[in-house]
């Protein structure tokens, strides 16, 4: 098959290397990957079936939109097919530690998690933390159910934790009272953080010293929104960033995308804050209102599809260099499908 390249030269991509293909399809839509790509040929289903497309999972958006029940049902299929090599995992809302442990069971190598709005309590990461260790980022934004002592427990097991993110929503600490014991967990037991969000979480100016003083590697710190903390004047902060060059964001808030941020809280309760920040976002999510469809029509196995003798000839595939400067590793060309 002619893909693309000298004249005469004959390209078979089936018989591309399965991590090569495992990086093109990363690049798709999740269905497409799931329902498409297996029903091409015996090889890139295997592919599919195998870890090399699932060492990093970002089923973030497809999650806002799902059952429970499908939830569950997709990280078994997902986190089965990784095989141990899970990376990287992004996961919103995981309704309980039931399902949080299941990931856990499936984390000894991931690097980056990220469960933003979980139903997660402080007794579950008591039981699996350890099982995190060689997680660099987490991410347990508007994770209300948890506190001081989930972050203790991830301090003591992941030693390799440079980036912490546990901003809160408005709405979502007003019926708390002061969080200092969550800085005072991050300070004891994390001082080797280098990035940490804690937009409106109420801390006050003690909570976020104790912070700086002790994670002396700290290059980054978000405070907007907390509305206790009062920097302007601290010496103590000013001698840290003449000395370290450390960046505090906060705690005004002045940036179009706060004051969005603001403007979203309301008072339904059922309001599942996903507009955040999304003003620009938008996603034809009629793809997913057949998540159970997707799901039972895919179990991993094309082999029954194919012939032995069936190959790609017809099937053109071409890849584009993006025409940036960012890193954007294999995409697809203008008008591709």
């Amino acid at each position: 098959m002619d893909g693309g390249g000298e004249p005469g030269e004959v390209r078979c991509w089936e018989e591309l290397l399965p991590d090569a293909l495992g990086l093109i399809f990363r690049k798709l839509p999740l269905q497409e990957t799931l329902t498409v790509v297996p029903r091409v040929c015996r090889s890139w289903g295997k592919v599919v079936a195998g870890p090399y497309c699932w060492q990093e999972i970002d089923i973030e958006e497809w999650c806002m939109h799902c059952k429970q029940d499908q939830m569950h049902r997709m990280l078994q299929l997902l986190l089965g097919r990784s095989s141990g090599s899970l990376r990287k995992l992004a996961v919103y809302a995981v309704p309980d530690d039931a399902i949080f442990s299941f990931i856990a069971d499936h984390g000894a190598s991931l690097d980056s998690l990220r469960v933003p709005k979980s139903r997660l309590s402080d007794a579950i990461f008591d039981q699996v933390a350890e099982k995190f260790q060689k997680l660099t980022s987490l991410d347990v934004s508007y994770c209300e159910n948890m506190g001081a002592r989930a972050l203790e427990a991830i301090g003591r097991h992941c030693k390799s934790l440079v980036s912490l993110k546990r901003a809160m929503h408005p709405l979502g600490v007003l019926d708390r009272s002061c969080q200092d014991d969550e800085a005072m967990a991050i300070a004891k037991t994390m001082p080797q953080l280098k990035h940490l969000e804690m937009a409106y979480v109420l801390l006050t100016t003690s909570g976020v010293r104790t912070i700086v003083t002790a994670c002396r590697e700290l290059e980054f710190l978000d405070v907007r929104g907390c509305w206790d903390v009062k920097l302007e004047g601290e010496e103590w902060l000013a001698k840290r960033q003449l000395e370290k060059g450390l960046k505090v964001l906060g705690p005004e808030v002045v940036d179009r995308y706060d004051l969005h941020y603001l403007e979203s809280c309301s008072d339904d309760e059922d309001d599942e804050w996903g507009s955040i920040g999304d003003e620009d976002y938008h996603l034809d999510w009629d793809l997913y209102d057949d998540a159970d469809i997707m799901l039972e029509n895919f179990d991993g196995s094309s082999d029954g599809m194919w012939d032995e003798d069936q190959d790609l000839d017809g099937l053109e595939l071409r890849l584009y260099v993006a025409s940036d400067d960012s890193d954007h590793g294999i995409g697809w060309g203008p008008g591709s499908p």
